[in-house]
C-alpha cells in the first residue's frame, strides 16, 4: 500500500498568487527517509522542496531540510525557510507571541532567529537572521566568466570583481554594468558550473545597481545554480543577503536600513526581497501565501 504524504505550495516573496518564488513544502516529515525526501523533491521539480522535522538542537522550534530537483540538499535561510514559516503561520502552528527574538529554526547544523510580524488585515511578514557574512574567492578570469554567462567582458562591471560571499550559502556575486546586461545573460550551464567549482561557489547571482524601481530597490538580479540543478530561480534569499552585505561593506547602501532586491522579472515572476544589514547581522524578510495543497502517494 502506498503511503500518503500531505504537501503544500507556497508563493514566497509574493503579494498575490502565481508570483514570487514557489516552494513545495512537506510538514511533519519525520517519518520520511532521506532517499524519500530526495525522490519527492525530484517529483515536485521546484527549485527547492522543504521538509519540516522535529529539531535536534536546543532552542530550535523546528528543523528544516531542503532539496533541489536533482536531490541536492542545500542550507542557508532563504525562500526555502521563509516559505516554511509562512505556512506554519497560516496553519495556526505558531503561538500568538514568540517573545524576543521570536522563534528559532535549525538549518544545516545552525540555530538562527526568526521574527513573525503580524498586522491586522495583512499577511504575516517573516524576518530571518542569516549567518554572519564571509567572503571567499574572487574570479580573476573575466573572459571565462563572461563567456559562461553568455555575455562579453564589456558587460561586466569594470570597477568591481566577481566574488563569492556567504551568509549561510556561498554564492558568486557578479556585478554587471546595467540591467540590460542582466537580462541578456544566457548561461552555458556546464561552463558556469566549472567557474563556480573553481571559485568554491554554489550559485551565481548576477546583478546591476539600476533596478526597475530605483526609488524603492537597490539592485536588479538573476540567479543561476547549475551545481545543484537550478537553471534559474525567481527569488533567492540566500543570495540577496550576501549581496546586500557586500553593497553595505562597500558603502553602496547605508547600514541599518532595509532595502529591496529585485529578482524574477526575466521569468515573469517579479519578486521583491527585503534585506537589512547591520554590521555582521544580515536579515532577510518577506511575505507570501499558501496557494495549493494536496496529497502525494509514495
Amino acid at each position: 500500500m502506498a503511503s500518503r504524504v500531505p504537501f503544500y505550495f507556497v508563493d514566497v516573496f509574493a503579494s498575490r498568487p502565481l508570483t514570487g518564488n514557489p516552494l513545495s513544502l512537506v510538514p511533519d516529515a519525520d517519518g520520511l527517509g532521506e532517499v524519500q525526501m530526495r525522490a519527492i523533491a525530484r517529483e515536485f521539480n521546484q527549485s527547492e522542496t522543504t521538509f519540516l522535522l522535529r529539531p535536534s538542537l536546543p532552542g530550535a522550534a523546528v528543523r528544516l531540510r531542503s532539496f533541489t530537483p536533482i536531490g541536492a540538499e542545500v542550507g542557508g535561510a532563504g525562500h526555502n525557510a521563509l516559505g516554511a514559516w509562512l505556512w506554519m503561520e497560516a496553519a495556526g502552528r505558531l503561538p500568538s507571541a514568540g517573545g524576543e527574538p521570536g522563534f528559532r529554526q535549525e538549518i544545516a547544523g545552525r540555530v538562527l532567529p526568526v521574527e513573525v510580524i503580524r498586522r491586522p488585515g495583512e499577511p504575516a511578514t517573516i524576518w530571518m537572521d542569516q549567518s554572519p557574512p564571509q567572503t571567499g574567492a574572487m574570479v580573476r578570469d573575466r573572459a571565462a566568466l563572461a563567456a559562461a554567462l553568455g555575455l562579453t567582458k564589456g558587460d561586466l562591471a569594470a570597477d568591481e570583481p566577481a566574488q563569492v560571499v556567504s551568509t549561510g550559502a556561498g554564492h558568486l556575486l557578479v556585478p554587471v554594468r546595467d540591467r540590460g546586461a542582466v537580462d541578456r545573460a544566457a548561461p552555458d550551464a556546464a561552463r558556469l558550473a566549472r567557474v563556480l567549482r573553481q571559485a568554491d561557489g554554489e550559485g551565481c547571482y548576477l546583478y546591476s545597481t539600476d533596478p526597475v524601481d530605483p526609488a524603492g530597490a537597490v539592485a536588479y538580479t538573476r540567479f543561476f545554480n547549475p551545481t545543484v540543478g537550478i537553471a534559474e530561480d525567481p527569488a533567492t534569499g540566500t543570495a540577496a543577503g550576501p549581496l546586500v552585505a557586500r553593497l553595505a561593506a562597500t558603502g553602496k547602501v547605508p547600514e541599518r536600513t532595509t532595502v529591496i532586491v529585485e529578482q524574477g522579472y526575466a521569468l515573469g515572476r517579479p519578486s521583491r526581497i527585503q534585506v537589512s544589514a547591520s554590521g555582521h547581522r544580515i536579515r532577510v524578510g518577506g511575505s507570501g501565501l499558501v496557494v495549493a495543497e494536496g496529497t502525494l502517494a509514495t
